[in-house]
């Protein structure tokens, strides 16, 4: 069997190496799992605490602040070093504004959501006053801390708000401009990372633990187009007009012909964007971009336009007409006829809003080339104003024209438009046949103070400078004519040129009941500077009497505000019938 204890010591070496083989093992295992251990270890003691970034501001063309981010405070608390919960909460209520049934579960201990690491940061209150702030330390609860934290203003309250908007607690843009740029406005919100110690008596940042900042990155501001004065007048006069024939809503717009800028963009109903909840959701749109209505008679203005540039008509030429006209099975009239056989003028069509000479002419025309010049004109596409919800609008092809289309269309009913599509019209025939995109936004200003200018308009020719002017000047009739349907627009030593308008509102389950009624014009007619269109709808009657006057008013404040000469000549002399 051989030497036992060669036997012997052979054994205690095999053991040996099997002993040694074993921890060796060991030691490796150990250093193999010690990274990830650690960074386990180490990832349940971070906690995560936000830098909010600072929203930026929106202001005017003249940098009128109407809405930015002021200084104010966050409270928040560590739920863990709360010793009280249910006393915290009773004397947090009534600084806080809530109720103790909601700060109750924020401040009892709990853990973080989906996880067994305890919630070290509860926020218990956004944008709340400095002073509050003070209050809330001074009661020198455990746990409960104050920091600074943005609260946002709008300074202008009502004065814009259908096209400003308001954030949400959180700051997030939730309607209108602040929703529509809410990122670039925002910026960006940056994050600390720290270290803490684990048990209850120990969740506190361990010093020289690790840690980690990621800076925020503060909003970019909004410079808009508007003036906030001509802004304020502007909506002060269509408030007034509709609350005194109890309008049910209503719309003004400024644009500067030459550029496209909207200066001002009224609506009404409108609501105080500073308290936001007092207000219904229907009251905060903008009707100048959101609404549709049929434009009616301010339609005939492209009729017309169309047949200049088609030489369908000459401003020498003259149109047969009689009280009414039929198309398939329906018969329009004249709300001012004209004995059967009368040849008309083209400035008395406009005068007195002739439905049978508009017919007439767009029989010429024809159905394809007046769509034509509908889509040049901008109609049934989004003008891309930037104002969330903007629609779109209808205009029909020819090919879906049947019967009495022919006749309704050309005269504006039949067709879908939002009174900002008829007014950026009207701009073009003012800027010698140009169309250009009318817009809100003049400039970006970065958190640097980089002026980052909005690119140059989307634009485009609609008709000849020659024809632009010649459909001017037949429009100066609707103010100038005895009798004519646009006397109230009428502004003492300016020409004024224009058109009157009645259409029916289109809702989302058909035509509303009552009119539509408006006034698009521009002055001085001679040598056009601004246009605004004035939409009112009045299902009780009375608006087609005032937008005539609403317009006069606001376009003497805007003439007066932007310092422009009375006109140096006289209206011409209109013959209106042969």
């Amino acid at each position: 069997m051989g030497n036992p204890q060669r036997r012997l010591r052979l054994a205690a070496a095999l053991a040996l190496l099997m002993f040694g083989a074993v921890g060796v093992r060991l030691i490796e295992l150990q250093f193999e799992g010690a990274p990830a251990a650690a960074a386990e270890g180490l990832e349940s003691r971070l906690q995560h605490e936000t830098i909010y970034a600072s929203r930026g501001s929106i202001v005017d063309r003249n940098g009128a602040i109407m809405a930015h981010s002021v200084e104010a405070r966050l409270v928040y608390a560590d739920p863990s070093e709360v010793k009280d919960p249910a006393d915290a909460a009773a004397r947090l209520a009534p600084l806080l504004g809530r109720p103790v049934s909601e700060l109750l579960p924020l401040l009892r201990p709990h853990n973080q959501p989906n996880s067994d690491k305890p919630q070290l940061y509860e926020v218990l209150a956004r944008g709340v006053k400095i002073d509050v702030g003070d209050a809330v330390m001074a009661l020198n609860i455990d746990g409960v801390r104050v920091k600074r934290a943005d609260r946002r203003d709008a300074l202008s309250q009502d004065v814009g708000a259908n096209l400003i908007g308001f954030t949400g607690d959180d700051l997030g843009g939730l309607v209108g401009l602040e929703a529509r740029f809410d990122e670039l406005l925002a910026g960006k919100n940056g994050e600390r990372v720290f270290e803490t110690g684990r048990g209850s008596q120990l969740n506190k940042e361990i010093p020289g633990g690790y840690h980690k900042t990621t800076p925020a990155r503060n909003g970019s501001s909004l410079q808009l187009t508007i003036d906030r004065d001509l802004q304020y007048e502007v909506q002060r006069i269509l408030t007034a007009k509709l609350q005194a024939v109890k309008g049910i809503f209503g719309s003004a717009t400024v644009i500067d012909i030459k550029t496209g800028e909207v200066l001002a963009q009224a609506s009404w109903p409108t609501y105080n964007a500073a308290d936001p909840d007092a207000s219904r959701p229907a009251d905060r749109g903008d009707v100048a971009s959101n609404d549709l209505v049929d434009p009616g008679s301010v339609h005939k203005a492209i009729v017309l336009g169309a047949a200049l540039e088609e030489g369908i008509i000459t401003p020498e030429s003259t149109v047969t007409v009689a009280p009414t006209i039929k198309v398939a099975d329906k018969t329009y009239k004249d709300t001012h006829p004209f004995p059967s056989g009368t040849k008309i003028t083209m400035p008395a069509l406009m005068a007195f809003s002739s439905n049978v000479g508009t017919i007439k002419i767009s029989q010429q025309l024809g159905a394809e080339k007046l769509h034509k010049y509908q889509r040049l004109f901008g109609l049934g596409q989004p003008t891309g104003i930037s104002i969330p919800g903007e629609a779109s609008g209808v205009v029909r092809p020819p090919s879906e024209w049947q019967g009495s289309d022919y006749g309704s269309i050309p005269i504006g009913n039949g067709v879908s438009v939002t009174p900002l599509q008829m007014t950026a019209a009207y701009a073009a025939i003012a800027n010698d046949g140009v169309w250009v995109q009318p817009h809100l936004v003049r400039a970006v200003v970065g958190p640097d103070g980089k002026v980052t200018e909005r690119p140059t308009p989307a634009s485009h020719r609609v008709l000849s400078a020659e024809h632009a002017a010649q459909l001017r000047t037949m429009m100066e009739a609707v103010t100038t004519v005895k009798d004519a349907t646009g006397r109230s627009a009428a502004i003492p030593a300016y020409r004024v040129s224009g058109k009157t308008g009645t259409g029916r509102y289109y809702a989302t389950d058909g035509y509303g009941t009552g009119e539509v009624a408006s006034f698009v014009g521009m002055a001085p007619a001679d040598a056009p500077r601004y246009v605004i269109g004035v939409f009112a709808y009045t299902p009780g009657g009375g608006g087609g009497a005032i937008c005539g006057p609403a317009f006069k008013e606001m376009m003497s404040f805007t003439l007066k505000h932007f310092r422009v000469p009375p006109t140096g000549v006289k209206a011409p002399t209109f013959v209106l019938q042969h």
